[in-house]
C-alpha cells in the first residue's frame, strides 16, 4: 500500500469519510471543550497534528523494530501511551514558551491529549492494519487533519451561534450536541466520495 494514489486514497478517507470525531466519536472531549473560539480550536488542532503524526511514526517504529522482534507485542498500548505523553509534554513546553496565549487558552485540554482516545486509537490502527511506517504516518496525519477540519468547523458554527436568540432550554451544551450531530450527518455525504 505504498504507492502515492494509495496514500491519497487514505488521506482522503481518514479525514474526511472515517473523521475521527465525527464518525468514529474518538476524541469528543477536546472537540466540545475548545471548540468555543476559532482560534483556540485551531491551535489544538494543530497540537493534535503534531502529536498523533509523531506518535504515528514512534509508535510504528518501536512496534516493528522493538516489541515485534522480542515478541512482546501484548505491551503495546503501555508504550504507545508513553510515547504519546512524551510527545505532548514536548508539545506543552513549547507552546509555553513560543505561544503562551494558546497555551493559557488550551488549558487543561492541551495535557488531556495524552489521554486522548483518537491519538492512541491511530496508534493501535496503524498496528492492527498491519500499516508499513510511511503508511502509519500518513494515516496519522490524515486522522488529525479530519480532526482539525472538524473543531474548526464546530468552532465557527459555535461563534456564529453565539448571538442567536436560542431557547433557554437548548443554550450551551444541548446547542453544541445538536450542532455535531448534524455534522457527523452532513459528513456521511463523504462516503460516496470512495
Amino acid at each position: 500500500m505504498e504507492n502515492v494514489r494509495d496514500m491519497l486514497i487514505l488521506l482522503v478517507s481518514a479525514s474526511l469519510v472515517s473523521n475521527v470525531v465525527l464518525s468514529q466519536f474518538l476524541g469528543l472531549c477536546p472537540f466540545l471543550g475548545v471548540s468555543k473560539k476559532i482560534k483556540t480550536a485551531a491551535g489544538m488542532g494543530t497540537a493534535v497534528i503534531f502529536v498523533i503524526t509523531l506518535a504515528s511514526a514512534v509508535a510504528g517504529l518501536i512496534y516493528r523494530f522493538v516489541l515485534k522482534p522480542l515478541d512482546i507485542e501484548y505491551l503495546q498500548t503501555i508504550v504507545f501511551i508513553l510515547v504519546i505523553a512524551a510527545l505532548v509534554q514536548f508539545v506543552e513546553m513549547f507552546l509555553r514558551k513560543a505561544m503562551p496565549s494558546l497555551y493559557e487558552a488550551l488549558g487543561v485540554y492541551l495535557p488531556l491529549i495524552t489521554t486522548n482516545c483518537a491519538v492512541l486509537g491511530v496508534a493501535i490502527t496503524n498496528v492492527q492494519k498491519e500499516y508499513g511506517i510511511l503508511t502509519g504516518i500518513v494515516n496519522g496525519f490524515a486522522t488529525a487533519l479530519g480532526f482539525t477540519i472538524a473543531i474548526v468547523i464546530l468552532a465557527g458554527i459555535r461563534e456564529k451561534i453565539e448571538y442567536n436568540d436560542i431557547p433557554e432550554s437548548f443554550k450551551g451544551m444541548p446547542t453544541v450536541l445538536l450542532t455535531a450531530g448534524l455534522m457527523a450527518i452532513a459528513f456521511c455525504g463523504f462516503s460516496g466520495l470512495l
